[in-house]
């Protein structure tokens, strides 16, 4: 039986932190030999915002050696740059004039992200259109979500119908991988706002990067609340932030967050138990990350071979698509 084809994607805008590792690291790492894994490092998307042109090289290549730091396996996946692939953009293209305008100004995160904005750049707008070809250039059969992207998941599949029907069946239909209970993880100084790169304080998250004395400060100013009795009461909102707490502890340890909560008879013990769990858990992913940090040849060297997969692929779904389209190829 073929292996399902799974995509899964991330901005190189700031450093990986524990949300992103709980939230779609560990699920990509345990489930990369069951699947045919497709990883993007989506360069491109990160051009939709203000973003500092000296660094972008470098945050993106952070983030591809996170991914394997965290335990992707180049041998059972692929791990690729987004603009590696020439087919992202020309299948994008063809999406933007798949998508309809009201289509796209009904995206609810296009909406949040421009909220305030004096200057809004096309490109977050048309954001759905290339996600979907991000999708549908892979022929995906699964794409893990949250809740902030369904909407677009549901816009890639719309329009691969709509293609499909005008032109013949081309792409594969993607279906929702919803991400396991207890995976968001939430800012530590704001417990009711989700763990962000782009959106969180520094002394909010706990990067993979960071030094074990800067785990141990962080959670020990992260936000509890003034009640007596530790507990895990999660549709408390003045409690949110020893859920968040208990729920990180839980998912380190494999444990329900209910059960950690009965190990413990104060705050300071459940901070310590936790501290100890997340060094405990990045202590050898920083030291395969500075292996590549050291070696960037290797690290090249895996990327390029993430391309060569990748644009295998892309590329026949690019020849297909412009030939139902009637695009006239190079050469006759």
């Amino acid at each position: 039986m073929a292996k399902q084809r799974v995509l899964s994607g991330i901005q190189p805008t700031g450093r990986a932190h524990i949300g992103n590792y709980l939230g779609a690291f560990v699920n990509w790492v345990r489930d990369q030999s069951a699947n045919d894994s497709i990883f993007l490092v989506v360069d491109l998307h990160g051009l939709t915002v203000e973003n500092d042109r000296d660094s972008m090289g470098a945050a993106t290549l952070d983030m591809a050696a996170t991914l394997f730091a965290v335990g992707i396996d180049p041998g059972q996946a692929t791990v690729v740059i987004q603009s590696h692939v020439p087919g992202h953009v020309q299948l994008g293209w063809v999406m933007e004039c798949t998508a309809t305008y009201g289509e796209l100004s009904r995206m609810t995160q296009f909406k949040d992200k421009s909220k305030g904005l004096s200057k809004v750049r096309v490109g977050l707008f048309t954001y759905p259109a290339l996600m979907a070809a991000d999708i549908l250039l892979y022929h995906a059969d699964l794409v893990p979500v949250g809740d902030d992207q369904t909407q677009h998941l549901e816009l890639a599949r719309d329009l691969a119908i709509r293609f499909n029907n005008a032109y013949g069946e081309t792409f594969t239909v993607p279906k929702a991988q919803r991400v396991a209970h207890g995976s968001r993880v939430m800012d530590l100084a704001n417990p009711l706002q989700k763990m962000s790169k782009s959106s969180s304080s520094p002394q909010g998250i706990i990067f993979l990067s960071d030094s074990d004395d800067e785990i141990a400060r962080k959670i020990a100013r992260a936000k509890t609340d003034t009640f007596n009795e530790l507990a895990y009461l999660p549709e408390d909102p003045e409690r949110a932030g020893v859920t968040n707490l208990l729920e990180m502890l839980g998912a380190l340890t494999g444990k329900a967050p209910e059960e950690c909560a009965g190990e413990f008879s104060g705050y300071g013990q459940l901070k310590k138990a936790l501290t100890e769990a997340l060094v405990e858990l990045l202590t050898p992913i920083k030291i395969r990350f500075e292996l590549f940090q050291t070696d960037p040849a290797e690290l090249a060297r895996l990327l390029a071979q993430g391309a060569d997969r990748a644009n295998e692929i892309a590329s026949d779904t690019v020849r297909v698509v412009y030939d139902r389209l009637g695009l006239v190829r190079s050469g006759g």
